[in-house]
This record gives C-alpha cells, structure tokens and sequence, in this order.
C-alpha cells in the first residue's frame, strides 16, 4: 500500500523560500531600474550606471573633470562596492585594472541604483572584456618644434604626461604658453615652437617626463638646452 504524500517542506504550498523571494526581489528591483531611470547630470557626485555592450555597470565619476558635454572620465566598480569582499571580487573579475576611462555620455543610462547589480558581468560570474568600449581618460602635453617654411617638417621637444586631470594638464599648458610667449621662434634656430593638448599615448609611455614630478617649465627649458648644445 501506497504511503500519502508528505511534505517535508515546512513553506505552505505556494509560498516562495527565503532564497527565492530574494530572487524576486532583485528581479522587481531590476525591472524598476529599468523602468524609471534616474536622471544624470555632468557634475554630479553620484555613481553612474553605464551600458557596456549587453551589460550594465556601475561607475564613478571623476570630479571636476567633464572633458566636454559628449565625454566624461569614469572608473568601474564592483557592483557590491563598498562592501568588504567587493574588492577582492573585482580584482578577480578585473575591474581594478581599468584605471581611469573616457566614457561617452550616450552610453550612461542615469544614476546608479541597487536594481541594476543584476545585470552586471560580476552577477553573471563573468570578467570584464578586454575591449570595454572606452580608452583610458589620461592626457598629456606635446612641445614641438616645428620649421617656418609652412612645411611641417619638425619633431617633438618634449612630451608630458599622464595627467590624470585635465585641470593640471590645462594649468601646465598655460605656464608653457606663458614661457613660450615672445621665445616661440629663438629658442630652435629656425623652428617655431609651440605646445599641443592631445589624449595621451600609453603605448609609448616611455617617451613621457612624468609632470606630477618636476616642474613643467624646467623639462621644457631642459629639452630646449640638450637641443641647442
């Protein structure tokens, strides 16, 4: 003879586990991201959540340094920042090697919210891609040196960076600018010189004087010398 049927499940029929009403929530608090995204605006404090190609991630701004109305510098972070194994996790999945990213404002879907962690590669298990989208947001500085004949013809004096901000890239533009004044077409026997803001170039880093170590004015003046010696 057949035994009845027995639940050993204490949950009444129909009822969701612990487990799975966590899962429901996520999923309610994800469609609710989705649905009402909260509106960014350059300048902001808050962390942006940002679409990288079917996923979401979420990021901080870096302050004070919109590099125009189409472009900001942000860094991904792991979803569960700033909790204790965050960090740990993101290393293993590779997002505290990123540094510093250009991002396109058209990729940032508002303000970060806890409804969106689901949709991260970390929730998925999976690293971040090689290719996320975006290069690094480092900047640097140009000196050249260029002929007077309109020909084009010349080279690089010097070249400084990173500059992790493009406040301090912009103030050391100035100063050069300013050394520059009135000297542009002496201080190379017939060249004209001048200094260019331009992204800067990790693949040739070692061509770079580090500006957070020496004035900038004095590697200028330094360059110009072991040229004209």
């Amino acid at each position: 003879m057949k035994r009845p049927f027995s639940r050993r499940c204490g949950h009444a029929p129909g009822a969701l586990t612990p487990e799975d009403q966590a899962v429901a929530d996520q999923f309610r608090a994800m469609l609710t991201a989705l649905r009402n995204p909260q509106r960014w605006t350059p300048g902001g404090a808050q962390d942006i959540a940002v679409r990288i190609g079917p996923f979401i991630e979420r990021a901080h701004t870096r302050p004070g340094d919109d590099h125009g109305p189409d472009t900001i510098a942000v860094a991904l972070v792991h979803p569960d920042t700033p909790h204790a194994g965050a960090y740990l996790h993101g290393r293993q999945l590779g997002y505290t090697e990123r540094g510093w990213l250009r991002c396109e404002t058209t990729a940032i879907l508002g303000i970060w919210q806890p409804g969106y962690a689901m949709l991260t590669h970390a929730a998925a298990g999976l690293p971040l891609p090689d290719d996320v989208g975006m290069d690094p947001a480092h900047y640097a500085l140009y000196i050249e040196a260029r002929r007077r004949d309109d020909s084009r013809d010349g080279y690089t004096l010097l070249r400084l960076g990173p500059y992790t901000q493009t406040r301090h890239a912009q103030q050391d533009h100035d100063r050069i600018t300013t050394a520059l004044d009135g000297r542009e077409t002496t201080l190379v026997p017939g060249h004209r010189a001048s200094v260019r803001y331009a992204p800067f170039d990790v693949s040739d880093h070692q061509l770079f004087a580090d500006p957070y170590e020496a004035d900038a004015v004095a590697l200028l003046n330094a360059a110009v010398a072991g040229v004209n010696a």
